[in-house]
Parts: C-alpha cells; structure tokens; sequence
C-alpha cells in the first residue's frame, strides 16, 4: 500500500501510533542509533499500516478487521512466574514486560542479560529496515521495552535447560531475545508463552545466530488466555553443520501470527521443525514460514499437524526456496490438519521456489476429518464416542512428540495434549 492509497487509519492502527508517541521517552534507551531505529519502525508502521488480505503474505489474516482494538500499555508487574516444567531449568522470566530473575537465582552467573538494561545503555541493535507487511518487526521494534539476550560460548555443553517465561497478564508488552551460540555448543531453550484471561496485546521477536556444529533444540510452547492477541517471529541463521531443531505447540491465544524464517547459511547445516496447533472457541492461528537453502548440501524437514474444532480457524503458508548455490539440497514440508466441527476451517499453502538443478524437494498438505471407520471400531468395543475421538485426535498428534529425543520434555507435552483433550473434546 503507497501513501496515496493509504485508508483510514482503523482504531487499532490509531491505538498503537498514540501509544507510542505517550510511551516518547519513557521506553529505555540511549543514543541517536536506537531513537532513529524505533522512530523508522513506527514511520513504516504508519505508512504501510496493519496487513490486509492485498498482501500476499497476509492472504488469510486480515488484520485490519482481525485486530478492532488493543490492550492498553501498563506498567503493571503484577503477577508470578510459573513453576519451571523441568527440575533441571535456569528460569529467566519476563511479567508483562519485565525481566525477572527468580530470587534464588539472583547473583549467580548466567549466560543470559536482560535486554532492558541493553537499550538503556546503548549496547543493544535495532533494525532500520522494515519490509512494507513485516509488522511484527515494526510494533516490536518501536516498542519493545525488555526481552532477554543469551550468550552460549563455544563448546558449552551442559545439562541445565534455559526456560524463557513470558508472562502476559493483561495489557501489552513487546519483547526480543537476541540469541547468540557459538560454535560447537550444545543447548536447549524452553519458551514458554503464559497468559491468564484478561485482554492482552503481545509482540515477541526471537533472532538466533549459530556458529558452527552447534547442536540447538528450541521449544516452544504456547497456553495464553483466550482473549490475547499475539505477534510472534522467530528468525535464526545456522552456520556450517549446525543442527536445529524448532518445536512448537500452541494451544492459546485468540489471535496468534506467529512467523518462522530460518536462513541454512553454512553447508552441512538441518532444520527441523515439528509443529503442532491446538485450535478451539473462535480463535485464528496462522503460521508462516520461510525456509531458505543458501548453501550446499542442507537438509530441512517440517512437519506440522494441526487440530481444529468449534468455529477455529487456522492457517499454514510454508515456502521453502533454495538458491542456485544450494545444490545437493534435501528438503520436505508437510502439512496434516483434522477438522473436528463443521464450522472449523483450515487453509494451507505450502510453496516450493527452487533455482538449483541437482536437489530433492517435495511439500504436501491435507484437510481432513476424523475416520468415521475407525471411530466406529473403537465405538464398537464399548469405547464412549467422546473418548474414541480423543483417542483418535492423540495418535494423530502425538506421532510427533513421540519423536521428541528428550523423554522427560516429551512427557510433559503429553501432559498437555491430555489437558487440551480433556476440556475440548
């Protein structure tokens, strides 16, 4: 959209331009370089506005008519962190926006500083440069007031589990975790997307840059109240032989864009991503990924399964492009989806943009509802209609956490699935 076809201002659009000018000089940090950086996001966000279906990448998310209004800014810190999922967790918490260190961790050495205290020293890195339907990074730019930055030296290969909690209880926050592996390093990330009922207003940015041979694993998991509105983006660039592997599963949130771009820079470099969206109520999820092979002999595999009932609707744009350098380029993408109710929907559209000759590609997607033969089966041993379908959902979606190649993570995100059966089938 020019500026000459620019529209009304809607009042989201207006909500969020008043709340950055109220938030001038309050948000932390220093130097001309941030200013800059934060007043060029909001000048793109203000001539380009919030996404509509005339955007490519934005076909299904209409988040002009998606987003009518936002939560308000507060400076709350009501609230507490959750219990860690797994006893061997270093928590690093953010409440509504503020970093917070568990007190019996307070003192003690960590690879990790609160990204506040980088803006308001000068030492952290913003963008300038904002594609016209690239908002995520827009809103959170000009507005992101803490996060956490990890620092994993080469080599470092330990046993402790870093668990991101972000903890939204009403109103708005914008956060980023910068993230930076050196080569060699072994580690796992656990960030958690927390958040009660209230009306909350969420943009959250993670950049990944891994060395060479590093081994990560970074999960995600998502259990915000039902009346959030959450902007995602997890971006990571893996060098020569690094090893990625990405889960996620959401299960919250009423509004979730949640975008994944990975860049398989060095050869020898593997993503991969297993994906699973619960999707109840009227919520919309949409996931977009772009997955780009810029060197040789790179491998990628997403999988993503998703579940629907009620009057949910989801979304999965997947692209995977290979460049004319990346010969010898193995990549696949699926997409599963089971529709549970006839008012459920679920689009999809994974693409493929290959410029190298000597590759192996392939992407697929299905839309389907449950098994009416296997239902009856099972019903036919005297298995209730309601458990029969939950059984039927769990083997559907728990394939993939089956291949989780930590037992104890892999346990809790049973845990989870059951819960979400319990209460919405």
């Amino acid at each position: 959209m020019t500026v000459s076809e620019k529209v009304a201002l809607t009042q989201a659009e207006t909500e969020i331009i008043n709340n950055f000018i109220a938030l001038k000089g309050k948000l932390p940090q220093r130097g001309l370089l941030l200013e800059t950086a934060r007043k060029a996001a909001m000048d793109a966000f203000y001539k380009h506005g919030l996404p509509s279906r005339r955007m490519e990448n934005w076909h299904y998310t209409d988040m002009r008519t998606q987003l009518i209004c936002i939560a308000p800014y507060s400076s709350k810190s009501g609230g507490a962190l959750a219990a860690p999922l797994l006893s061997r967790s270093i928590v690093l918490g953010l409440i509504n926006g503020q970093a917070v260190i568990p007190s019996h961790k307070a003192g003690k050495k960590m690879p990790a500083t609160p990204f506040g205290a980088l803006l308001a020293n000068g030492e952290a890195e913003l963008p300038q440069d904002f594609a016209n339907d690239n908002v995520i990074a827009q809103l959170n730019t000009a507005l992101v007031s803490d996060g956490w930055k990890l620092d994993f030296p080469e080599n470092t290969s330990s046993d402790k589990i870093i668990e991101l909690q972000n903890v939204q209880n009403g109103a708005q926050s914008h956060v980023r975790f910068p993230v930076i592996i050196g080569s060699n390093a072994n580690v796992m990330i656990i960030e958690r997307q927390i958040g009660n009922d209230e009306e909350s207003f969420i943009s959250s940015v993670s950049n990944l840059d891994i060395s060479e041979g590093a081994q990560v694993s970074w999960i995600i998991i998502r259990t915000r109240g039902m009346t959030s509105t959450e902007l995602n983006q997890f971006n990571a660039r893996l060098g020569k032989n690094v090893a990625l592997k990405l889960y996620i599963i959401n299960a919250g949130s009423r509004f979730l864009r949640q975008e994944i771009n990975v860049n398989l820079d060095g050869m020898g470099a593997d993503f991969q991503l297993r994906g699973i969206n619960l999707l109840s109520g009227k919520t919309h999820t949409d996931t977009t990924m772009v997955v780009r092979h810029l060197a040789k002999d790179t491998t990628s595999t997403e999988i993503i399964r998703n579940v629907a009932i009620d009057e949910a609707r989801g979304v999965f744009q997947g692209m995977i492009r290979v460049a004319k350098e990346a010969q010898k380029t193995d990549a696949s993408m699926i997409c599963n989806s089971l529709i549970l109710s006839d008012s459920a929907e679920f689009d999809t559209k994974p693409e493929l943009e290959i410029f190298a000759d000597d590759v192996a590609c392939g992407h697929g997607a299905t839309v389907a509802e449950i098994d009416r033969d296997q239902l009856f089966y099972l019903m036919a041993r005297g298995i209730p209609e309601a458990q029969a379908r939950a059984m039927l959902v769990k083997a559907f979606v728990g394939e993939l956490i089956e291949g989780f190649d930590r037992k104890e993570m892999g346990e809790v995100l049973h845990i989870l699935l059951d819960q979400w059966l319990q209460v919405h089938i």
